[in-house]
């Protein structure tokens, strides 16, 4: 066990990362909920996707970047990847003691909200497969029929900035029809790049059918962990002596100027870039 809070107060920033740009999703709302907070975002992009991963691998990444912020000082972490949270974040929490939140799929929500009890979830093929994550479906279904469909090579779409492509459509109407065949009425985006999408995916949809992500949720059990740890910042960054960019700071493993526009593209104001090293 890592003990790492002693070194916290409440103006050390907040810790988010992904395999790459798709927490962004997550970061948004934090920053939107949470506007005196500083965040730290780290797009693990030099080893994205974390999908076609082993579960050894996704570890060792997810534990790299947990260290990596936990030396930057922040007070707690989100990991804002599916694929990571099912995979690693047993181990992170055994390892650390700041607050670590996750991100797991709006199963139950979707099966308490789904007239037709049938349910549809978009996710990576290493979440696919995972038992933890086959263990919520089962635990979460209740009497609706969840109907998983791994999504190979979407994220890769959005990582590149390519979802607006005639290959990103060709797949989203390749993984979407399928589910639509099974006469769904909700669909839960179970990876938090596919709502960075959100408007191309409702393309695709026929009316009716409801999306379900967990940017919110996952922020409301964020103010709930730092709340009762007296960690919520209680100042806001102009009284800080911040600007946005130095509030909102982003490293990436494969950090490149296409990346930066991409990733700015997804956020409302400036933004500070940072390589990360391997």
């Amino acid at each position: 066990m890592v003990t790492t809070q002693a070194s916290c107060n409440t103006q050390t920033p907040i810790g988010i990362f992904d395999s790459g740009i798709g927490g962004l999703s997550i970061a948004r709302c934090v920053a939107q909920n949470l506007p005196n907070e500083q965040l730290i975002y780290v797009a693990d992009s030099g080893f994205a996707p974390y999908g076609d991963k082993s579960h050894k691998d996704i570890i060792a990444r997810a534990d790299f970047v947990a260290n990596f912020l936990i030396k930057q000082g922040v007070k707690a972490i989100v990991v804002a990847c599916n694929t990571a949270t099912v995979v690693a974040i047993e181990e992170l929490r055994a390892k650390y003691t700041l607050p670590i939140i996750g991100v797991e799929p709006a199963i139950k929500p979707a099966a308490k909200q789904s007239k037709a009890k049938s349910v549809g979830i978009m996710v990576t093929q290493a979440t696919a497969k995972n038992d933890r994550f086959l263990r919520l479906v089962e635990s979460y279904k209740q009497d609706a029929q969840v109907h998983i469909q791994p999504c190979p090579g979407l994220v890769q779409q959005i990582e590149q900035g390519d979802h607006e492509s005639d290959t990103c459509q060709a797949l989203l109407d390749s993984f979407i029809a399928p589910l639509v065949d099974k006469q769904i009425d909700t669909l839960v985006l179970g990876c938090t790049h596919y709502p960075l999408i959100e408007q191309q995916i409702k393309a695709h949809l026929p009316a009716g059918i409801e999306l379900l992500e967990t940017a919110q949720p996952v922020t409301n059990e964020l103010i709930r962990r730092l709340t009762l740890n007296n960690l919520l910042a209680q100042s806001d960054l102009e009284i800080q002596g911040l600007t946005a960019a130095q509030g909102y700071q982003v490293y990436s493993s494969a950090l490149t100027q296409a990346q930066q526009q991409v990733i700015q593209t997804f956020w409302p104001s400036k933004l500070s870039f940072h390589q990360l090293s391997r």
